[in-house]
């Protein structure tokens, strides 16, 4: 399955890291027919708004990458949080793609899907074989669930919905929040601190605190 140029194309998650990235090298590439809906004008965790938007807007192409998401702090003190929007939204998602006739949909895992103790380098052979890391296991749990059902509606109705698991993403449009972001973003930005700090700069301190400290770990 190809998509055209002007195939509706629906990134879910556009504001996020990869959603950012996904919208960036489709438009690169040419595909001009995007549906890019904010939080505030579709909220992914409201199963009726997300369903009258396939409805209405009838997208060909999913790039499911909206999630909330954190990392190990933020996963291990907010894990109902983690939990249930992360279910709610690829569950509102990805069923109403399947009942409004999606050619294809992505859905974005995460490598936290694979046990914590399992053979290095990890092997797709590996889900499910044994326990997960504590810390981010409602977020994992979150996942494996998106794939199965991914898994189950292709079985069970002939779809085309595929998972992919990226890793050691960072980059612009990261959650840099100290409390909530992963290792990477972080040590970035408290390299860019000691920097301004170093050469006195404190407006640029005063900058980033103002800016980044008020960041979102929601990718929708």
């Amino acid at each position: 399955i190809k998509m055209d140029f002007n195939s509706r194309i629906f990134v879910a998650g556009h504001n996020g890291l990869v959603g950012r990235a996904i919208v960036k090298g489709l438009m690169a590439a040419g595909y001009n027919n995007l549906l890019l809906q904010s939080r505030s004008e579709l909220d992914l965790l409201n199963s009726t708004a997300v369903e009258r938007f396939f409805q209405n807007e009838k997208p060909e192409y999913v790039f499911l990458a909206a999630a909330k998401v954190g990392g190990i702090v933020a996963n291990n003190t907010y894990r109902a949080d983690f939990l249930i929007e992360n279910l709610t939204i690829q569950n509102n998602v990805i069923s109403s793609a399947h009942k409004y006739g999606v050619t294809k949909l992505l859905f974005l895992g995460s490598t936290c899907i694979y046990p914590k103790d399992a053979p290095q380098p990890l092997n797709e052979n590996s889900l499910l074989t044994s326990e997960l890391e504590y810390t981010n296991e409602p977020y994992a749990i979150a996942k494996v669930a998106g794939i199965k059902l991914c898994e189950s509606y292709n079985i069970q109705y002939g779809t085309n919905f595929i998972s992919v698991m990226p890793t050691n993403l960072y980059g612009p449009g990261d959650n840099f929040n100290f409390e909530k972001s992963h290792v990477l973003p972080a040590l970035l930005r408290k390299i860019h601190l000691a920097k301004c700090l170093q050469e006195g700069d404190l407006n640029a301190v005063n900058v980033d605190l103002n800016i980044m400290d008020n960041s979102e770990a929601l990718n929708y």
